[in-house]
């Protein structure tokens, strides 16, 4: 009994360990990010690489996911207007949770499990096969060379692909009212108009960029953490991918409760 609860304590502890030296893993190159932003030293040429790879290639993927966030929306929402006949609130359901909760969350794990994890893998290979090491011994700091833009490239463009996955989510909800539940797409519309939801598409906006900034500084945090060769970037990956999930949940529950205040 002594030794299964030793196993437990241990266990626990050992997680609780893991937990606290990831998140201060992050916190710490976070601020030295900040401090490499004022005054400026990054990689002007990289940043915009990085805004190519980081937001051109992953608008399909996030198109697809809010035409399909908005069209569930719709008939979720739908089931409940036909059993009431509150037909009056079609547009404030879709519009509150395409806006504020399940859009955000859903295009935020898209683009952590596309880009984050590339950027752990990019950074773990580069650390294994000694290109960090390489930087450092050309009087090259990695951070503002190698992170930097990728920080800034991941802050921006994931903030932007929200304002695009919010109008294909309003699209993706106007085309399957129309074509599967029975709604004209102009009173979608118009109750999304009228229900005012300014507060709910900043409120997305702003879980999105702070998406951004947890999911660039875990993955680069995971990268440049790496050990132990191949094994270990895949090691690595897979605990990016883990830690960014469960970052944009608490994030979402944080921002949704201070918006509540």
């Amino acid at each position: 009994m002594n030794g299964a609860l030793k196993s437990l304590a241990s266990s626990v502890g050992g997680a609780v360990l893991a937990i606290a030296e990831t998140i201060g893993g992050a916190v710490t190159l976070l601020f030295r990010i900040l401090r490499a932003l004022f005054p400026p030293r990054y990689d002007a040429e990289g940043v915009w690489r990085s805004f190519y790879n980081v937001g051109v290639k992953s608008y399909p993927i996030v198109v697809m996911t809010a035409l399909f966030v908005g069209a569930i929306m719709v008939i979720q929402t739908a089931f409940y207007v036909k059993k009431t006949g509150a037909t009056g609130i079609i547009g404030y359901g879709v519009g509150f949770s395409v806006f504020a909760e399940i859009g955000p969350i859903l295009i935020g794990l898209m683009f952590s499990g596309r880009v984050g994890a590339n950027n752990t893998a990019e950074l773990g290979t580069m650390v294994v096969t000694e290109q960090v090491d390489a930087l450092r011994a050309l009087a090259i700091d990695p951070l503002p060379y190698l992170v930097v833009p990728r920080f800034l490239a991941m802050l921006g463009m994931l903030t932007l692909l929200m304002v695009l996955g919010d109008l294909f989510a309003i699209v993706g909800a106007a085309l399957t009212a129309q074509l599967l539940v029975g709604f004209h797409w102009r009173v979608l519309v118009a109750d999304l108009l009228q229900s005012r939801l300014l507060d709910e598409f900043t409120m997305g906006l702003v879980k999105a960029a702070c998406f951004g900034i947890s999911i660039s500084c875990i993955s680069c945090y995971f990268g440049l953490a790496v050990r132990g060769g191949a094994t270990g970037v895949g090691r690595a990956v897979n605990n990016s991918v883990v830690s960014n999930a469960t970052a944009i949940f608490v994030i979402d529950f944080v921002v949704g409760y201070l918006y509540s205040l």
